[in-house]
């Protein structure tokens, strides 16, 4: 686990960030703010602490913005008007990396891995050359995010998903990460619990349709 939890969060806003291209994030005394620019994601607030959700959701009234939360749905849903939709339950986790191993995918399958600056996409290839699951990696500093991990339905029950997760793991550990983050949903939980993870925290979005 890493030692300090605001740590955590702060490599994953960062690398969150990075992977996503979007501007740097912006300190808030509640957390951080992220212009995303997206019609349906303008703007992300990332709150460390459940008491500041009803003082800051006061004053956020335009679609598109969002909120991400370190707490439960419980901790949160007292501070948000009707207007504001609760996502399902996901969780910030973090793990320690070291000299990390490739898993080898099962036959037919190939691995696959594209880089631009810090961030590197691995995608597992089918034998038709069609992508049958995938994954990013971010390296900010000492730190990596993995985002955007998933596995085609078609592809599933194959241990895909942890070759991926090696893959990432591996090239955030040679580009000088130390620890690496991400944030799960309740079925990816299990994989990154069983990989070794960790749960730092509960998170929970909502957001401004």
């Amino acid at each position: 686990m890493i030692d300090s939890w605001g740590q955590a969060v702060e490599d994953w806003v960062q690398g969150w960030a990075l992977s996503r291209g979007t501007p740097d994030p912006v300190p808030e005394p509640d957390g951080y703010r992220v212009d995303v620019g997206l019609p349906e994601h303008r703007v992300r607030y990332v709150l460390l602490d459940p008491r500041s959700v009803g003082p800051r959701a006061a004053g956020l009234t335009e679609s598109g913005t969002w909120l991400k939360v370190c707490g439960s749905p419980e901790q949160v849903r007292d501070g948000l008007s009707p207007r504001w939709t609760i996502r399902a339950p996901e969780y910030l986790m973090s793990t320690e990396l070291g000299a990390r191993s490739p898993i080898a995918p099962p036959d037919p399958y190939t691995v696959d891995l594209r880089s631009t600056g810090d961030v590197h996409d691995v995608a597992v290839r089918a034998a038709d050359g069609g992508c049958a699951a995938k994954g990013r990696v971010a390296v900010h500093g000492r730190a990596a995010v993995i985002d955007m991990v998933e596995t085609d339905p078609a592809h599933r029950r194959r241990g895909l998903g942890k070759v991926v997760m090696a893959e990432l793991t591996r090239v955030a550990a040679e580009r000088g990460a130390v620890r690496a983050v991400l944030v799960a949903t309740e079925e990816g939980r299990a994989l990154y619990e069983h990989l070794g993870w960790t749960v730092e925290s509960p998170i929970t979005a909502a957001h401004l349709a």
